[in-house]
């Protein structure tokens, strides 16, 4: 049997399943238990074999989705000792991200000696980043404004749960925290931002040097980003089975009826993050960027799926880094602009914040202006801003606005519940729009390769 076949069977096996789960949802049929199993199960040794034929890392990744999904929903007890996997996964990404920042970021500013590019890339990624983020704010308000999701909502005791600790942060503290005071600390905190600041900084102090003094720690910088870039490449070998544990120890922790109480709020997240990417990202990809959609969905399918599995930005960094090179952005700029953007261009987590702050509001019956959302959301975006890529970050930034704005806490207690439901879409967006953003930059300095991005072909 060939893929093409296989595939077919898997689609029609699908929609038989999905046809009886159906018919015993709506109690049209009572179906016994077991049938419902054995379907289920049967679907997902359908398209194992198709991956073993397809030979694609983005297939396998999918398939381990499908996997964990289901023994989240079958064996919750057990899934929950599947987290190491996650955990192991993630580990091994974050041992890769500070050495492929600081080696690509001063390969890219002191090969070239152009310093007046650093400075016009960063102008151009700035204004950029806050245009789009403004945008996604305005959404988030509109979208949760319109639905309403937090009037009358009644909070389940069962999501009651303990939340990560707050320390709020003034403006100052903020700006202080984008300058690395230790840079291994920075790099064992895993805070992103001083460790571009810091690779910048020594790409600047190398592009200043004659041409003997800094070529022996150019081929350094050099020979550490392609050793990173395979080492990136081993790592995700491993990427199949961290993200399959982390959505069967999701599943099996929420289980399925979680979307009761709280379905309302989740939907209008995932409603407005869709509308965002229709009608901000996709003219952005058409119309600014100019390249086909048919082959950025390509580029970037396999790390955002990575990152709607894991909840993690940084998870999928150095496969968006990589994968964007490959794509025609020339590797200066995307080793510039998509670190960056993980600090100043958090589409999805702006959205979900200023979302969830109303929501917040909504739920403690609490009546505020358009006016005062937006104040709280500008505050939200900028309080944002160096928020860890790593999954619940969010919450902790919430839970800081809403004792500064005296918003009760327990609504965003209900929230926890469902947090890793939303933060995968979010994190996701995060993730396509700092790749656009690469690609747009690019363009803007008339360095984007067409002829690329025409052939690209994931691995």
């Amino acid at each position: 049997m060939n893929k093409r076949s296989l595939g077919l069977l898997a689609v029609l096996v699908f929609t038989v399943v999905a046809i009886l789960h159906l018919l015993d949802v709506r109690n049209w049929v009572n179906i016994n238990d077991t049938v419902l199993f054995t379907s289920r199960w049967f679907f997902i040794a359908v398209i194992v074999l198709f991956a073993f034929l397809k030979r694609s890392l983005t297939t396998w990744i999918l398939v381990a989705m499908a996997i964990g999904v289901e023994i989240g929903m079958d064996f919750p007890a057990f899934s929950q000792n599947l987290a190491f996997l996650s955990k192991i996964f993630l580990r091994m990404v974050k041992t890769i991200v500070a050495p492929l920042l600081f080696s690509t970021l001063v390969v890219g500013i002191a090969s070239h000696s152009n310093l007046k590019q650093v400075g016009r890339m960063g102008w151009k990624s700035l204004l950029y980043f806050e245009v789009v983020t403004t945008i996604a704010l305005l959404i988030g308000l509109l979208f949760i404004n319109i639905t309403k999701a937090g009037v009358g909502i009644e909070i389940p005791p069962q999501l009651l749960s303990e939340l990560p600790k707050s320390v709020p942060k003034t403006w100052q503290d903020h700006i202080i925290d984008i300058f690395p005071e230790n840079i291994i600390r920075s790099i064992y905190e895993g805070n992103v931002l001083p460790i571009v600041v810091f690779s910048v900084l020594f790409g600047i102090a190398m592009a200043m040097l004659n041409e003997t003094k800094k070529r022996p720690m150019l081929q350094f910088a050099e020979s550490l980003s392609e050793i990173m870039f395979k080492f990136t490449n081993l790592v995700m070998l491993f990427a199949p089975f961290g993200v399959g544990a982390a959505i069967s120890v999701t599943v099996g922790h929420l289980g399925i009826d979680i979307l009761k109480n709280l379905g309302m709020l989740l939907i209008t997240l995932y409603l407005a993050l869709l509308f965002f990417l229709a009608f901000v990202i996709a003219p952005i990809l058409f119309f600014i960027a100019k390249v086909p959609l048919k082959q950025f969905i390509k580029a970037v399918k396999e790390p955002v799926s990575i990152a709607f599995a894991t909840t993690s930005s940084d998870s999928a960094l150095p496969i968006a880094l990589e994968n964007m090179e490959k794509f025609g952005v020339p590797r200066k700029i995307v080793s510039f602009v998509i670190p960056t953007g993980y600090t100043f261009n958090l589409d999805g987590t702006t959205l979900y914040l200023s979302l969830a702050a109303v929501f917040v509001a909504q739920a403690a019956g609490m009546n505020l202006s358009f006016g005062e959302q937006f104040m709280i959301g500008l505050s939200l975006m900028l309080t944002s801003k160096g928020v860890a890529a790593v999954p619940r970050a969010s919450l902790v930034i919430l839970i800081a606005t809403a004792q500064t704005f005296n918003f009760p806490i327990w609504p965003i207690m209900a929230i926890y519940g469902i947090d890793e439901l939303m933060d995968m879409a979010r994190t996701s967006v995060n993730v396509i729009g700092n790749t656009l953003a690469s690609v747009v930059i690019a363009r803007w300095e008339n360095e984007f390769d067409d002829k690329k991005a025409l052939a690209f072909e994931a691995d």
